[in-house]
């Protein structure tokens, strides 16, 4: 039973390493291309078009609180301080 129990855990550890093994050899980044002149314009106007439009988003002026008119702007008022007991004597 033990051997039969080794076995399964060593098939069960093995099984992983040999499916990443068995992948093909794909490569997701491929190599760079170098663009021609044309596509270099067709970046540079793009990457204009955009900044254009950056440019043109207004700034926000007020705030997005929407909590901001239940907050008070005073600062907390300090705790009261502690009352003495009827008998005199302090609680330490």
């Amino acid at each position: 039973m033990r051997i039969l129990s080794a076995a399964a855990m060593v098939v069960l550890l093995t099984v992983p390493a040999y499916a990443q093994m068995s992948t093909p050899n794909i490569n997701l980044m491929p190599e760079l291309q170098s663009k021609s002149p044309e596509e270099k314009e067709q970046d540079a106007i793009r990457e204009k078009a955009y900044k254009d439009s950056l440019r043109k988003i207004p700034d926000a002026k007020t705030s997005s609180d929407p909590w901001g008119t239940v907050r008070s702007t005073e600062a907390p008022k300090a705790a009261a301080p502690a009352k003495k007991s009827k008998t005199g004597s302090s609680s330490q």
